[in-house]
């Protein structure tokens, strides 16, 4: 229910965008968010919308990731410059309510 895409190999200092389209089946007022993991540790939060249409960000990546959406399209991004070697890993789109849906996972990685 939830297709990412965008990912791919960038050299550090670089820019990627990645998009996430949600099917009809999840529901419009899920709180839309996107999520890494890398081997050997947790899924962690980058970024997601919240209440009341707030946006949430991981410190690491405040001020050179941005989150935004597109209702129309059903469709939320995630724009990240200034990549360094550490934003490395597998990104996962992630609708959150009453039950959750996950992204099957798009590859960043950031290397010279």
């Amino acid at each position: 229910q939830l297709v990412e895409s965008g990912g791919g190999l960038v050299q550090p200092g670089g820019s990627l965008r990645l998009s996430c389209t949600a099917s009809k089946s999840v529901p419009s007022y899920y709180y839309m968010g996107w999520y890494r993991q890398t081997p050997g540790k947790q899924r962690e939060l980058v970024a997601a919308f919240a209440y009341g249409g707030r946006t949430n960000y991981r410190n690491s990546v405040k001020g050179r990731f941005t989150i935004s959406r597109d209702s129309a399209k059903n469709t939320v991004y995630l724009q990240m410059n200034s990549l360094k070697p550490e934003d490395t890993g597998v990104y996962y789109c992630n609708a959150n309510g009453p039950r959750d849906y996950w992204g099957q996972g798009t590859q960043v990685t950031v290397s010279s």
